[in-house]
């Protein structure tokens, strides 16, 4: 005859292991975001291409950093970064908006830099300015890494806004206190000191009886 035993068979603890990697991907998205648009932001200040302009019967040297290329990253990256921050003052729904916009501004970053690894306009514009030629173009043109680190940086933020869609729902908000409902607060009446004639007189301007002990 078989028995069964009454005492309970200790199981996982499943909102441990959830709690543990709520946070992780947390900590990940905050670093991923921040150092991605950091990245961004440092690499649109860089020389993205190098060229030589003709200018009377000798050359130019000519260079173009990435905003004169392209603004979109570095406006992108700002954008990501609200975003980021913003994820931790909504709920529900609205988090969900917000990781989208985080994840599309990384996706369109790293695009606007990837085509701007091969574009030859700024400088083509440059060299006509310089020359006083509006035909005048580039030679010998060249394209430094800093676009492909750019494109880098934007893809941290993309990974960003993907860990928010799929975990932000687990993280944090604002904690409630800072937040007011709307309920009236009741007010505290002020201490009047009978030996100060004005504070007697306001006190009778509120309607108040000063010589009522609190």
């Amino acid at each position: 005859m078989g028995y069964v035993s009454a005492v309970p068979v200790p199981q996982p603890r499943a909102g441990s292991a959830s709690a543990t990697g709520s946070r992780r991907s947390l900590a990940a998205a905050l670093f991923l975001g921040a150092v991605g648009a950091t990245v961004v932001l440092l690499a649109a200040g860089q020389v993205w291409a190098e060229g030589r302009a003709a200018v009377g019967g000798g050359t130019l040297p000519l260079d173009a950093q990435g905003s004169d290329v392209t603004g979109v990253p570095t406006a992108l990256a700002i954008v990501g970064l609200a975003a980021l921050v913003a994820v931790f003052a909504v709920r529900s729904a609205g988090r969900l908006l917000v990781s989208a916009l985080l994840a599309l501004s990384g996706a369109g970053a790293a695009l606007a830099a990837f085509l701007g690894a091969s574009d030859s306009a700024a400088l083509d514009e440059r060299a006509a300015k310089t020359t006083g030629d509006a035909a005048a173009t580039v030679e010998a043109l060249t394209h430094t890494a800093w676009p492909y680190v750019t494109v880098a940086g934007s893809l941290l933020i993309l990974l960003a806004g993907l860990l928010a869609l799929r975990y932000g729902k687990q993280w944090p908000t604002m904690s409630g206190r800072y937040e007011r409902d709307g309920t009236p607060r009741p007010r505290k009446a002020p201490v009047v000191d009978p030996d100060r004639p004005e504070d007697l007189w306001k006190a009778l301007d509120r309607g108040e009886d000063p010589t009522r002990e609190a």
